[in-house]
């Protein structure tokens, strides 16, 4: 399995947005859960500025495929969506350091 960190940056109606779609984000969240390495909001102070996912998959297309079906994709909650490929070498979550 391969890493996708998705980098989601909110429109201008980012905050009502997301009020009025959270729970079937949540409920998509759930569902894609095991597919899932970490997922959170991207925050400035109190305010939600967008959404950071890490999603496993065979490829981007699948990764994709995942994060399109998140109701804030269709709802139009983020304004710019960036994707790379993401290897996780050092730090708490990977175990230490991956090279030793």
């Amino acid at each position: 399995m391969t890493l996708y960190a998705f980098y989601c940056r909110d429109g201008e109606n980012g905050a009502a947005l997301r009020e009025k779609f959270l729970a079937q984000h949540l409920a998509h969240i759930e569902t894609a859960i095991d597919k899932i390495a970490v997922a959170g909001p991207l925050k400035q102070g109190e305010d939600t500025v967008g959404s950071l996912l890490v999603v496993k998959a065979e490829d981007e297309a699948a990764a994709r495929i995942i994060l399109e079906a998140d109701p804030y994709f269709d709802a139009g909650v983020w304004q710019s969506i960036k994707v790379d490929q993401f290897l996780g070498v050092a730090g708490d979550w990977v175990g230490g350091a991956t090279w030793k």
